[in-house]
């Protein structure tokens, strides 16, 4: 069993990861945000740096899905090859923060990549509004994601919903967090756990 979990920087993705990673006694998959050595150059530099991050994330989540599929193990993770290519890169290319060059580059290298992926079996899409992801990410307290503008994150946000409201890869399920608080009230927790398990039995 793949269970992904997909949202907008701040909706709480790692997070929930590690509860239903315990609860359902799967592996965890992680975003590799600390190792990342793009990521502070990137929120300084946008332009500069956009390409080498977008490989950077493609190239370790095309890693991890390898990984995945390899060791056939009950694993959830969090955040999706899926939204690097159909959210954060098109979205730098459209702001003008990516080359043409550079964009059609990733995506012949994605369209290789994505010969080799099997979707998930489930796909958790957290929805959120902007006031509530800006909170979440000011409540975190990372210092390269200061920078974020809402015009950014407003930016994703559109663009996460066109491909969700698309997505026709595997099984879906939107949850949408903006009156949940599954850290602090179990009983906001028990309720995913619900949802999902009437999804994938």
């Amino acid at each position: 069993m793949h269970i992904a979990i997909a949202g907008n920087i701040g909706a709480g993705k790692t997070t929930l990861t590690k509860l239903l990673s315990k609860h359902y006694k799967f592996k965890k998959e992680l975003e590799d945000v600390l190792k990342n050595p793009y990521l502070d150059d990137f929120y300084n530099q946008m332009e500069r740096w956009s390409f080498n991050l977008q490989i950077y994330f493609l190239n370790s989540r095309f890693r991890q899905i390898k990984d995945i599929q390899k060791k056939g193990i009950n694993v959830i993770q969090d955040r999706t090859i899926y939204e690097d290519s159909n959210i954060f890169a098109p979205n730098l290319h459209a702001m003008g923060l990516m080359t043409n060059r550079d964009f059609e580059n990733y995506k012949s290298l994605f369209s290789l990549m994505e010969e080799d992926v099997a979707a998930p079996d489930l796909l958790i899409y957290l929805r959120s509004s902007i006031p509530n992801l800006v909170s979440q990410i000011h409540k975190r307290g990372r210092d390269y994601e200061n920078s974020i503008s809402i015009d950014y994150l407003s930016r994703l946000n559109e663009r996460y919903e066109a491909w969700i409201h698309n997505y026709k890869k595997g099984n879906l399920l939107i949850i949408e967090i903006d009156d949940l608080d599954f850290v602090e009230n179990k009983k906001d927790l028990e309720k995913i756990i619900s949802l999902i398990d009437d999804k994938i039995k």
